[in-house]
C-alpha cells in the first residue's frame, strides 16, 4: 500500500510544486512561495525515486515522515515557527498538511 501511495503522491508533490510558479501567488488557495515550491520539487523527486526502488523500509519511512513534516507545517504556520517566514502559508495550506500529513501517517503506519 505504501508503495503504490508513494508512486501517486510523488509525482503529485512535482506537480504542486510547478504549478506553485505557475499561478500567481494573489489567485492562488495556497502559497506560491518559491522556497515551498522548490520544497514540494524536491521531496516529489525524492519520494518518487525512492518508490521506483521498489524498497520497503525507505518507502515507508518516507510515507511516515513526509506525513510527519505535513503535520509539523500545520503547526508552525499556527505558532509561527520555521519556515512560516519562508514559505508564507495560507489557511488552504493548514487544513492540507493536517489531512494529508494524519492520511500519510496513517497510511505508513498500517501499510507496514
Amino acid at each position: 500500500m505504501n508503495h503504490v501511495v508513494l508512486l501517486v503522491f510523488g509525482p503529485i508533490l512535482i506537480v504542486i510544486g510547478i504549478l506553485g510558479f505557475v499561478i500567481p501567488e494573489r489567485k492562488a488557495m495556497t502559497s506560491g512561495a518559491a522556497p515551498y515550491n522548490l520544497f514540494h520539487i524536491a521531496f516529489g523527486v525524492l519520494g518518487t525515486s525512492i518508490a521506483l526502488t521498489g524498497s520497503n523500509g525507505p518507502i515507508r519511512a518516507f510515507v511516515i515522515g513526509f506525513g510527519a513534516i505535513d503535520l509539523y507545517q500545520a503547526v508552525a504556520s499556527r505558532a509561527a515557527l520555521f519556515p512560516k517566514r519562508q514559505f508564507r502559508w495560507k489557511p488552504a495550506d493548514d487544513v492540507l498538511h493536517v489531512a494529508v500529513g494524519a492520511a500519510l501517517v496513517l497510511i505508513g503506519v498500517a501499510g507496514s
